[in-house]
């Protein structure tokens, strides 16, 4: 049986951390060649819906099919068709940039390594610094590298949080031409973010959380900003 897919369908999706509420009956549909935005203030429940379409964690009821298919009937070899990028990079400030790679190769048991490591050290723009340890990166090119970690095994859906965080603008824009690249590739990419002006440069539509509640869903065209804050403050209104 196959593990890879074509959509991503988020069905009613709820997470309870106790008594605090994270998300409620959130759904969500996403095809591929799509890139997708998650929008929202701090504690929308945009990381937490990550987490969970990432199978890191477990939702409280409602569920998601990857495919026609939940993370229980696809299996382990669901994973080698996720790639995931979150606040923490997932990558090792002693070991070089080819070493990290390397690593996550060999992790994620691709085939030839070798060339599968020096095509991503191309596509992060890092060939001249491979051999250099992390610790002498910057931010933007750590988190170059660390897209390129999760993209190794050619993810069908990839999940970023907050990708933009911390970059300049040269590598912001970098990141924004990738993600078009795998748009063409047929990748669906679904990305929480709170830089606007950038989003709206690369996202097909954007889906705005407020309170764990999905509140709008629509396509993205111009004046995002304008339209992500009448969203918000029409649902504070009516709340």
């Amino acid at each position: 049986m196959t593990s890879d897919f074509s959509q991503l369908s988020i069905v009613d999706l709820s997470r309870n951390f106790g008594r605090r509420r994270a998300l409620l009956r959130v759904s969500l549909e996403c095809v591929a060649g799509e890139i997708v935005g998650l929008l929202g203030p701090n504690g929308a429940g945009k990381s937490t819906l990550l987490s969970i379409v990432s199978t890191l964690l477990i939702p409280s009821s409602g569920e998601v099919r990857y495919g026609g298919r939940t993370a229980r009937q696809a299996g382990p070899a669901l994973r080698g068709r996720l790639g995931v990028l979150s606040h923490d990079l997932h990558l090792y400030p002693e070991l070089t940039a080819r070493e990290n790679l390397t690593f996550f190769a060999q992790l994620y048991g691709v085939s030839d390594v070798r060339a599968r490591v020096c095509r991503a050290l191309e596509r992060a723009g890092l060939e001249a610094r491979g051999d250099d340890q992390l610790g002498d990166f910057s931010r933007g090119m750590r988190q170059r590298l660390a897209l390129e970690r999760a993209l190794l095994h050619g993810p069908r859906l990839l999940l970023l949080d907050e990708p933009f965080t911390g970059l300049d603008d040269a590598s912001a824009w970098a990141l924004v031409d990738r993600l078009k690249e795998l748009r063409s590739d047929g990748c669906i990419s679904l990305l929480a973010t709170h830089d606007l002006d950038v989003a709206e440069m690369v996202l097909d539509r954007a889906a705005v959380l407020k309170d764990g509640r999905l509140v709008a869903i629509e396509q993205v065209t111009g004046a995002l900003r304008e339209r992500y804050r009448a969203h918000l403050h029409q649902h504070q209104a009516g709340a």
